[in-house]
C-alpha cells in the first residue's frame, strides 16, 4: 500500500493534461478528430445529476456526455428534460442516456420506474426528448450468471422486453444499446442477443473493462462486437495472476495494458461520429478465481481455450496497488479528487494519441 500526496499529484496531472491541448488546434482538424466525451460514472463521487455533469463536461470542453441510468435525472417532467438539451446544445454537446436493468428475473433488478417495459419506455421518451440516439440497457452484473438457470433466462428475459419495445423505440427514432455490464455477458452471447432482437433496433453498448471480467481480451472482445457497437465506454486495465486465477485493477486512460490508439481507431472506424466517452474507473483490485470450480459454474458452456488470450493478457499484467489518502485527509474528499484526476488523465491522453476532442481542452 502507498501513501502520496494526493494534491500534488493532483497538479501535476492538471499540468501535464494543458500540453496536449495547446498543440490540438495547430495540428489537427475537425474533420479527422473523435468527438470525444463524459460517461457520468466517472464523477461518482461527486454526486452529481444531469445539469452538474453537462456543466462540468463543457468546462473540459467535450462534445458529448452519457447519463447511463434515469437517476441521473432531477426530473422526467418534458419541460425539465427541453432545458437539458437546451443546454447542452448552447454548449455544443450531445447527450446519449441509458435506462438501467430491463431483466425482472436478474439479481439487482430495480422497479423504482416501474415494470421492465414500463421503465423502457419512460427511457425511450427520455432518450427522445433529449436527443439521444440511443437508450442504453442491460441485465445486471456477474451475480446473474450464478441465478437458477444461470444466465440463459436473463437473456431470454431481456430479449422479450426488447422485442415488446422494439416499434416504439422505432417510432422515436432510436437504438437500444445492450451493454456488457459487470461481466454479466461474454461477447458471443451479447451478439446473440442482439441478433435476436433485431439489428435494425438493438446494438451493443460496448465496456472493454466489463469485457475484461468476463475473460475476455478487450482487443478480441471489440473485434467481435465493433460492427453492432452504438455506445461506448472506455477505460484502461491491467491483469494478473493470483493464487486462484487472476486479479485486475481499471485504470486511467493509457496507463493500463490497452493499446488505446489501436482500440479507439477500430472503434471510430465501426461507427464514424460516435463519441468515445471515458468511464474512469481505477484504485481497486477485484478478482477472478477461474481456477475455483465454483467460479466455473457461472460458465458451464465455457471451454478453456475460449479464454487463451485472456490468459495471455494476465501473463503480461503486473500488479497494481492502491493508492490511499494521507492521513489527514477525509476517505471521501480523496475519492473525489482521485476520480477528477483519473478522468483528466485519461481525455488528456486521448486528445493527445488519438485525434480524440473536436474542440480545444478545457479546465
Amino acid at each position: 500500500m502507498r501513501r502520496r500526496d494526493f494534491l500534488y499529484r493532483t497538479s501535476a496531472v492538471l499540468a501535464a493534461a494543458a500540453v496536449p491541448n495547446c498543440l490540438l488546434a495547430a495540428n489537427s482538424s475537425n474533420s479527422t478528430r473523435i468527438p470525444l466525451g463524459l460517461d457520468g460514472h466517472s464523477m461518482r463521487g461527486m454526486k452529481w445529476k444531469a445539469t452538474q455533469q453537462i456543466e462540468f463536461a463543457a468546462e473540459q470542453r467535450l462534445d458529448a456526455v452519457l447519463l447511463n441510468s434515469l437517476n441521473y435525472f432531477e426530473s422526467l417532467e418534458e419541460s425539465h428534460l427541453l432545458k437539458l438539451k437546451q443546454l447542452a446544445d448552447r454548449h455544443e454537446m450531445r447527450i446519449y442516456m441509458g435506462a438501467g436493468g430491463i431483466c425482472e428475473n436478474g439479481a439487482k433488478f430495480s422497479d423504482k420506474w416501474g415494470n421492465a417495459e414500463s421503465m423502457l419506455a419512460t427511457g425511450i421518451r427520455v432518450a427522445k426528448t433529449v436527443g439521444s440516439p440511443v437508450v442504453n440497457v442491460r441485465i445486471g452484473s456477474i451475480d446473474d450468471r450464478f441465478l437458477e438457470g444461470g444466465i440463459q433466462p436473463r437473456i431470454d428475459e431481456a430479449v422479450r422486453v426488447l422485442k415488446a419495445s422494439s416499434q416504439r423505440a422505432k417510432d422515436a427514432g432510436v437504438k437500444f444499446g445492450f451493454e456488457n455490464h459487470a461481466a454479466d455477458l461474454r461477447s458471443e452471447e451479447l451478439l446473440a442477443l442482439v441478433n435476436e432482437v433485431g439489428t435494425d433496433v438493438c446494438g451493443v453498448m460496448l465496456d472493454p473493462g466489463n469485457g475484461l471480467w468476463a475473460m475476455e481480451d478487450p482487443m478480441k472482445h471489440l473485434e467481435t462486437l465493433a460492427p453492432h457497437v452504438v455506445c461506448n465506454s472506455l477505460r484502461d486495465y491491467t491483469v494478473w495472476e493470483s493464487e486462484e486465477g487472476a486479479t485486475f485493477q481499471w485504470r486511467a486512460v493509457g496507463d493500463g495494458l490497452m493499446d488505446v490508439p489501436a482500440y479507439v481507431q477500430r472503434l471510430s472506424e465501426a461507427n464514424p461520429g460516435m463519441p468515445v466517452f471515458v468511464e474512469s474507473i481505477s484504485n481497486s483490485n477485484r478478482p477472478i478465481p477461474f481456477l475455483t470450480k465454483e467460479h466455473w459454474k457461472g460458465y458451464p458452456n465455457l471451454k478453456a481455450t475460449n479464454i487463451v488470450d485472456f490468459l495471455a493478457l494476465c501473463r503480461r499484467g503486473q500488479a497494481s496497488e492502491i493508492d490511499m489518502p494521507a492521513t489527514d485527509m477525509d476517505q471521501k474528499e480523496f475519492d473525489r479528487q482521485h476520480q477528477r484526476a483519473e478522468f483528466l488523465k485519461s481525455i488528456a491522453y486521448l486528445r493527445q494519441h488519438c485525434g480524440a476532442g473536436l474542440k480545444p481542452g478545457g479546465n
